[in-house]
């Protein structure tokens, strides 16, 4: 029999891999739950942020790269795409679609090793928010830093209170290839500043019988505030050179507004780069 101190070490492992499980989970229909996601024009709108604030040179890395949905488009321009993902098998997916020449791997952005000297690195699509404490967020900047080119720029979004108290609160169902994929927001349309929201996602066939069940899974992101984040990329030797907001349309606008914005947008750069 375990001990409590073995069980509670045991639930507390559990909870540090909640993105990795959820993804897990999520990975073979991915795809179809977000095929509404039009991701050459946000990958498109992002790139020209960044020509605004020095981008330049042609390799990126990847950061909770998913299937690989967001380096598709900048395979498509010519970039060198390196890729990581806390999910195993969302890196296999990702790997299928990008073939042997582009390297993927399997990695926890709070434990990054040195992959490279990058022009760009990009943590989108609310990654950050699964992070669930300042000393992750902290990590996890310091090892986006630490793959910075000199020159390089950092891009990630952050989702704002405008989500929790939206999607969070919604139920979603989209159908697609015989099978039925189930959202389910908890916050009641609620959320506060630093909150951890959940949503239990789901998978059932469109006919009863004719396909798998996949059971709810638990989705658990963390608002941060603006001030906490502008505070973890100091700690991680960065400083904000822009901050943006978007809505459902993708389009980058300031200032950002928590109320109207589903994302908040940060470029940074090393400290004192040039």
């Amino acid at each position: 029999m375990k001990s409590s101190k073995q069980s509670a070490q045991g639930a507390d492992r559990g909870a540090d891999r909640h993105a990795e499980v959820a993804y897990d989970q999520i990975a073979p229909v991915y795809d179809d739950f977000t095929a509404h996601h039009r991701y050459p024009e946000w990958i498109d709108s992002l790139l020209k942020l960044g020509a605004t604030h020095g981008l330049r040179g042609n390799t990126v890395l990847d950061v909770g790269c998913g299937t690989g949905k967001g380096f598709m488009p900048l395979l498509d321009l010519g970039w060198k795409v390196t890729g990581l993902d806390i999910s195993p098998s969302m890196v296999e997916l990702a790997r299928a679609k990008a073939g042997p020449e582009v390297r993927i791997e399997v990695a926890d952005m709070r434990e990054m090793e040195l992959y490279g000297s990058f022009d760009l690195v990009l943590c989108l699509d609310d990654a950050i928010n699964y992070l669930h404490s300042v000393e992750e967020l902290e990590r996890a900047l310091r090892g986006m830093a630490a793959n910075l080119a000199p020159d390089g720029l950092l891009i990630f979004d952050s989702n704002t209170l405008t989500t929790y108290r939206t999607f969070f609160g919604e139920r979603v169902v989209v159908e697609a290839r015989g099978r039925r994929m189930i959202w389910s927001g908890r916050t009641g349309g609620h959320a506060e500043p630093g909150q951890i929201s959940e949503a239990a996602f789901e998978v059932e066939p469109l006919v009863p019988g004719t396909g798998p069940v996949v059971p709810p899974e638990v989705h658990r992101q963390r608002h941060h505030p603006e001030a906490e984040i502008r505070a973890a990329v100091a700690a991680a030797g960065l400083e904000v050179l822009g901050l943006y907001g978007c809505a459902t349309d993708g389009v980058p606008r300031q200032p950002v507004d928590e109320d109207a914005h589903t994302k908040a947008i940060y470029v940074a750069r090393g400290v004192g780069s040039t």
